[in-house]
């Protein structure tokens, strides 16, 4: 049995590749399906069967192209409705293929129609060697149970602790257990940096599977949960009919600096996809930075919304490319176009640049003490809980969709996540709001820590 697991890892994402005697099966395809054409080709086997493993709401799914380009049928949860040609699993299906056999377990709680599949390699044994678990268990965590329009958290919680107790747990501890997300994804809230574990491991050490009571584990789970982004529902409504092919997404036009100026003007969106460095030593005003280095796609599907049509700025033609694909992703399918010429054209045009201070931890730490600026963390409510810098007022970048944070824009304010990352996105956000006084932390929560300057743990001042 051929098997592969295909990690992205600007969306956290994990999908699968498994094959039989010359036939294939794809789990939980990306948005772009060149990948498992390609490893089919490399592998010498044909895809036959595509099982989606619940309606994902993250990220838009491939599986309408790959199932047209590869001539495959799509299998997905029979509470899915979805309105794509497809044959429709209820527990207990099963699918051989070749000396493989796959049987699915209806495991609702993250979704009404989530499934699991419980995978066997008959060449090796009869019994059952994997399970692919979509989004019902993670490593270290459960899926969050607040996506349904039809059920209430609390209800999808209750169901959550029934799938996983009387049918994921009931496979042998030797299983190998292989999600759909991985550390990083807003699916879930506490999930480890490895792509595999086995159910045994999952047992003893998922905070989740140790709650003993359906009420405990729905209170738990419903309890602190992270903000669901709103472009979340509208993915699950294109993947329950199936996206277009990316080959069908119109070509992106120029915009030349003269026009961009005047759609700024008018509030229109400019998202410049450079690294932060770039962004902060010179740029368009107005204009947010979201850096094609992390969770790109998420962050701008979170921040700006599918139906926004941003102009993009990038340094380069693959880095256009990139965005563009990236935004795809999650359905962010029809910017406005890019700048011409860049952020060179821009100045070659004689038209002014923008820039963004940074300071490093320890000259944060002068400037706290000496009352000369305050401090702005966007991190999440855990990594705020577990350590922060004193009188930091806090406001999570998700926040940032609704409104910047109501704080005093006379002072110098210092922003800092973890790493660097988001305050970049957060301070292009505050710069665009009109805040004058911003500065970025470079290295973020992680640097003040590792300098060894002081933290905290009180609860959060919201700002």
């Amino acid at each position: 049995m051929y098997f592969e697991q295909f990690y992205l890892g600007c969306l956290a994402h994990a999908s699968y590749m498994l094959a039989s005697e010359g036939e294939a099966v794809v789990v939980d395809p990306q948005r772009d399906v060149e990948i498992y054409l390609q490893a089919a080709q490399a592998n010498r086997v044909r895809i036959r069967h595509i099982f989606e493993t619940h309606l994902h709401a993250d990220f838009i799914s491939g599986h309408r192209e790959l199932a047209s380009r590869s001539g495959a049928q799509i299998y997905i949860g029979a509470e899915a409705g979805a309105t794509f040609p497809h044959i429709a699993v209820r527990d207990g299906f099963e699918l051989q293929v070749g000396r493989m056999r796959i049987t699915a377990l209806e495991t609702p709680g993250h979704t009404p129609e989530s499934v699991c599949l419980v995978i066997t390699d008959e060449e090796k044994s009869p019994a059952p060697w994997a399970a692919l678990t979509g989004d019902t268990l993670f490593l270290g965590d459960v899926g969050r149970p607040d996506l349904s329009k039809r059920h209430t958290a609390a209800q999808l919680a209750g169901m959550l602790y029934d799938s996983l107790h009387n049918k994921i747990l009931r496979l042998a501890d030797s299983v190998l257990v292989y999600p759909a997300h991985g550390a990083g994804s807003l699916c879930g809230r506490n999930m480890r940096e490895e792509r595999v574990s086995t159910i045994g491991t999952e047992r003893l050490t998922n905070y989740a599977l140790q709650i003993q009571s359906r009420e405990e584990f729905a209170k738990q789970l419903t309890c602190n949960l992270p903000a669901r982004p709103e472009y979340f529902v509208q993915d699950a409504e294109i993947n329950r009919t199936g996206a277009a092919a990316l080959a069908d997404l119109p070509e992106l036009p120029p915009v030349e600096p003269a026009e961009l100026e005047s759609l700024l003007a008018e509030g229109g969106i400019v998202l410049d996809v450079r690294p932060g460095e770039q962004f902060a030593a010179g740029h368009v005003a107005g204009t947010v930075n979201i850096a094609l280095s992390g969770q790109f796609a998420s962050w701008a599907g979170a921040l700006l919304g599918l139906k926004s049509r941003p102009v993009l700025i990038a340094e380069s033609q693959e880095a256009l490319s990139e965005a563009r694909m990236r935004l795809a992703r999650v359905g962010l399918e029809d910017p406005r176009g890019y700048l011409k010429g860049g952020i060179e054209a821009w100045s070659v045009a004689g038209l002014p640049l923008a820039t963004l201070a940074q300071i490093s931890v320890e000259d944060l730490s002068r400037r706290v003490q000496s009352g000369a600026c305050n401090v702005l963390d966007v991190r999440r409510e855990p990594e705020w809980e577990s350590g922060h810098i004193a009188d930091a007022a806090w406001w999570p970048l998700d926040n940032f969709k609704v409104a910047p944070p109501e704080i005093d824009r006379t002072v110098t304010l210092a922003v800092h996540c973890k790493g660097g990352y988001r305050s970049m996105i957060a301070c292009s956000l505050l710069q665009r709001a009109g805040f004058q006084n911003v500065v970025n932390v470079v290295g973020g929560f992680d640097a003040w820590r590792e300098a060894k300057l002081p933290v905290v743990t009180e609860k959060p001042v919201v700002a």
